[in-house]
C-alpha cells in the first residue's frame, strides 16, 4: 500500500546580525508564518524566539537582534558596512 504523502513544510532562511557585532546566517522561520501585510516582520519575534529558547538551555543571555535580512539578499556595500558595525 503507498504511502499518505507528509505535509512538507518550507523554510525561509535568514542573516541575522546581532547589537555585539555577530552574525548568525541561515536561521529558518517557517515561510507559511511570512508574508501578508507584515512580510518578513514576524521572522524576527520567530528568530527572537528560538534565541530565548537557545539562551535559556545554555544559561546565557539572549543577543540582541540588530537586523535581519533573508539569506542571499544583497544589501548595498554602504548598508552592509553601517549594519556591521
Amino acid at each position: 500500500m503507498a504511502r499518505k504523502p507528509t505535509k512538507r513544510t518550507e523554510f525561509v532562511l535568514f542573516d541575522v546580525i546581532y547589537e555585539d557585532g555577530s552574525q548568525r546566517s541561515n536561521r529558518r522561520v517557517p515561510a507559511d508564518e511570512l508574508g501578508g501585510l507584515e512580510g518578513d516582520a514576524p521572522a524576527r519575534h520567530i528568530i527572537e524566539q528560538q534565541d530565548r529558547e537557545i539562551a535559556e538551555k545554555s544559561g546565557q543571555i539572549p543577543l540582541r537582534i540588530k537586523s535581519i535580512q533573508r539569506s542571499g539578499a544583497k544589501l548595498p556595500e554602504k548598508e552592509w558596512k553601517r549594519q556591521r558595525g
